[in-house]
């Protein structure tokens, strides 16, 4: 490994990893992630990385990886002394990586199983929901192209890197993008209370193309949107609570979606 000593955060090339503005990512679609276990989960998924600022020990500890997935990477080398310069930011595991965030894939490329954003503003929700739709089986993952990237630093931090999992597919026009994959043969469930809404465990007959679109975290589903969806679902609740957080009904349907072709075989396996 050819490892570039740095002694100060202070180097314009290293104010990359200082910065929490998403906006100076997206003019050259990349992002940071931290952690041994989200950098090598990345690299091994085929993360293109820009460079690793890491200590010896991490060099060291993961040589194999690094020369296998990183080398044309810069390896910059510091003390964690160095690191631990970078206010505001956890940065205990003393390592974080920037990459090339993976392109925009076609709808055809999105698999079966699909969860749809659609104005959702907080990146830890984007972020939640990515890893609960990889734990869950689910291959694709369409957002909007405005909103908050599944490749931002805190969504990849809170999808533990898990984010990498699904192709994402990022969409101008939220109806479009729903007529244009009804097209393809999939079923468009939304999740939003309403009158017309069903009850989530009267869902039977899941085919093996669907889509669950999640709303906004305050409004839900636009109007627009909602009338697009072939299904409106909702999770049965106290009635005396609003509402679960996006990310938390988000899993809670992708489960009940994603298991029903076995459910009452005697297993859940996904």
């Amino acid at each position: 490994m050819n490892l570039t000593p740095v002694t100060t955060l202070d180097l314009p090339e290293l104010q990359v990893y200082r910065t929490l503005r998403g906006n100076l990512f997206d003019r050259d679609n990349s992002f940071v992630a931290d952690s041994p276990r989200v950098v090598l989960m990345l690299l091994k998924r085929g993360i293109v990385p820009k460079s690793i600022l890491a200590t010896s020990q991490f060099y060291e500890q993961n040589r194999e990886v690094i020369e296998r997935y990183a080398g044309g990477a810069t390896l910059y080398v510091a003390e964690r002394e160095v690191l631990g310069q970078i206010v505001g930011r956890n940065v205990h595991h003393h390592v974080m990586m920037h990459a090339h965030r993976p392109e925009s894939v076609p709808l055809e490329d999105l698999g079966d199983r699909i969860v749809m954003l659609e104005r959702l503003n907080n990146m830890e929700n984007v972020g939640a929901i990515a890893r609960s739709a990889a734990a869950l089986g689910l291959e694709g993952y369409a957002l909007p192209r405005s909103g908050p990237h599944p490749y931002g630093r805190r969504a990849v931090r809170v999808s533990t890197g898990h984010v990498s999992r699904l192709a994402v597919h990022l969409y101008d026009d939220p109806v479009a993008t729903i007529r244009a994959l009804r097209s393809r043969g999939y079923r468009i469930y939304g999740a939003e209370v309403t009158p017309e809404s069903i009850p989530l465990s009267s869902v039977r007959d899941v085919p093996k193309k669907w889509v669950i679109v999640l709303g906004n975290e305050e409004e839900g589903l636009s109007p627009g949107v909602a009338a697009a969806c072939d299904a409106l679902v909702q999770i049965e609740m106290d009635p005396q609570v609003k509402s679960f957080n996006v990310s938390v009904a988000g899993a809670i349907i992708m489960h009940w979606l994603a298991v029903a072709p076995v459910r009452g075989q005697g297993g859940y396996s996904l």
